[in-house]
């Protein structure tokens, strides 16, 4: 039987270019999302871009001065990612790697001051593998570094039916069980676009607060313009500006995130008290 792990990397080598766009054409989660995060990163600053496609985020950090090293599951998204980052006239290190490989903390243990796991937890379905990446995560981090965590929403896939394919809720043969798993209220873990995991907000903050972390943030990546994101799009850019404005302001408050397709959970991986290194299996309280 083929893991979920070789289907996922099948659809990303074969839709890196596709993945390269997307932000694109969903402008506005690029610039809440950037926005966001560059309250915490700083110019010179050493980040790891865990899952990072095709490096949208990691080039947009290094026009910024910072250090990059994106690490991504895909050949094809490594590929772009180089590729792209050339042409920006920037540099940035990039491999192919699982984030579930224990290899991966021979990138260095606690030297980074970022890492960004925006992907990989949208498609790890067992809950044990979303906990492992997040631990290789935190074991990466600088005392005091932080980490920024990318969930997908459940509410995005209907979201995305009534934005695009109105009638697609009748016709996808992926509807069921996604819509029972919404009309329930609980996680959905199976076929989508790919193998996807689909979290319901409010269980973001329960899952992370097992981990040895100080929270910073929790803000919805679209904050509130995800539903009327192609109407917002053709408008002008004075429009534009004043709803990203609005959506800035408004972004980490919890009964506005389900507006939103993605949500990111900001923390800090605590200074100790004394001179300890404690290994990866620290990483959970």
């Amino acid at each position: 039987m083929e893991r979920d792990s070789d289907i996922v990397k099948r659809y990303y080598d074969t839709h890196a270019e596709e993945e390269w766009e997307r932000l694109s054409g969903h402008s506005f989660e690029f610039s809440v999302t950037t926005a966001m995060m560059e309250r915490h990163v700083g110019p010179g600053q050493k980040i790891l871009d865990l899952g990072g496609g095709p490096g949208r985020y990691a080039i947009h950090f290094a026009k910024r001065g910072c250090d990059v090293t994106l690490v991504d599951l895909s050949e094809g998204n490594v590929d772009v990612a180089l590729r792209e980052a050339a042409k920006a006239g920037v540099s940035i290190r990039a491999s192919a790697k699982n984030a579930l490989d224990p290899s991966l903390l021979e990138l260095g243990k606690g030297t980074f001051d970022h890492v960004f796991v925006m992907g990989p937890l949208y498609h790890l379905l067992a809950e044990a593998d979303r906990e492992t990446v997040v631990r290789h995560a935190i074991a990466l981090l600088k005392p005091g570094g932080m980490i920024h965590v990318s969930f997908l929403l459940i509410f995005a896939g209907m979201i995305y039916y009534m934005k695009n394919d109105p009638e697609g809720i009748l016709t996808d043969p992926q509807r069921e069980p996604y819509l029972t798993d919404v009309t329930e209220g609980i996680p959905y873990a199976g076929e989508a676009f790919t193998q996807a995991f689909f979290i319901p907000p409010h269980e973001i903050l329960p899952f992370m607060s097992r981990f040895a972390l100080e929270p910073v943030s929790l803000f919805g990546q679209e904050s509130i313009l995800a539903p009327q994101e192609k109407n917002l799009l053709a408008a002008s850019d004075a429009a534009r500006a004043e709803w990203l404005r609005v959506a800035l302001a408004v972004a980490e408050r919890p009964d506005y995130l389900s507006y939103s397709e993605h949500a990111m959970y900001v923390g800090r991986r605590p200074v100790p008290d004394h001179d300890t290194n404690p290994d990866v299996e620290g990483a959970l309280r």
